[in-house]
């Protein structure tokens, strides 16, 4: 379910420290019910840790799209090295305050270049650059008193646009993310939750 911008300024996320000139994009609630220490089992929804979980790719909508963005990406020269983290833009990591640079980073997702920012026991970050933008993919874990459990997964997706051309694929894209994408991503989270109890522990190795 997508959700008011507010669901996502209002809480006292750490995201909001290092990314004060990025635009929040979209709030989507995760069908994603548990208690309070289910953050791990949401996280391994998101990497390929446990290849029996990830969602991110998991998809075929999903796999399709990510398969046209790149070639896409290759043809306009978006994805060169010269356009990517540490050279157009500095990653996050540069600004994360002490106690998160010294803290994990967390997992990067596997197939996908999202790199980690940081990880902490209800909150991830990863980023990504490249012609276009400079995006976020921000998972928590939020109180839901309308959840089995009373906890919930919450997504946030946060952008800075590259001048025009940012702005024009990101107007460009939008009717593909709602009417597929997110879609499609949060039916595969939910199809497989309740059946990945118990196979979270891996993150804690990446803590």
């Amino acid at each position: 379910m997508r959700l008011p911008a507010t669901a996502h300024t209002d809480r006292p996320w750490r995201i909001h420290e290092i990314t004060p000139d990025f635009q929040l994009e979209d709030v989507w609630a995760l069908p994603t019910p548990g208690g309070p220490d289910d953050f791990d089992r949401l996280m391994s929804r998101f990497t390929t840790a446990d290849p029996d979980a990830p969602a991110l790719m998991s998809s075929t909508i999903g796999r399709f799209l990510m398969a046209l963005r790149w070639k896409l990406g290759t043809l306009f020269g978006w994805d060169r090295d010269k356009a990517g983290l540490g050279t157009r833009v500095q990653t996050l990591r540069d600004r994360l305050p002490s106690d998160l640079l010294e803290g994990p980073r967390g997992p990067d997702l596997d197939g996908v270049p999202f790199t980690s920012v940081f990880l902490t026991d209800d909150e991830w970050a990863a980023e990504i650059a490249n012609g276009t933008v400079h995006a976020v993919l921000h998972l928590g874990w939020v109180a839901d008193s309308t959840a089995d459990g009373g906890y919930r997964g919450q997504m946030a997706v946060l952008v800075k646009p590259n001048g025009r051309l940012g702005t024009a694929y990101m107007a460009l894209i939008k009717p593909f993310r709602y009417l597929w994408v997110y879609p499609d991503l949060l039916r595969t989270i939910g199809r497989g939750w309740d059946a990945g109890r118990g196979n979270a522990a891996w993150v804690n190795r990446a803590r």
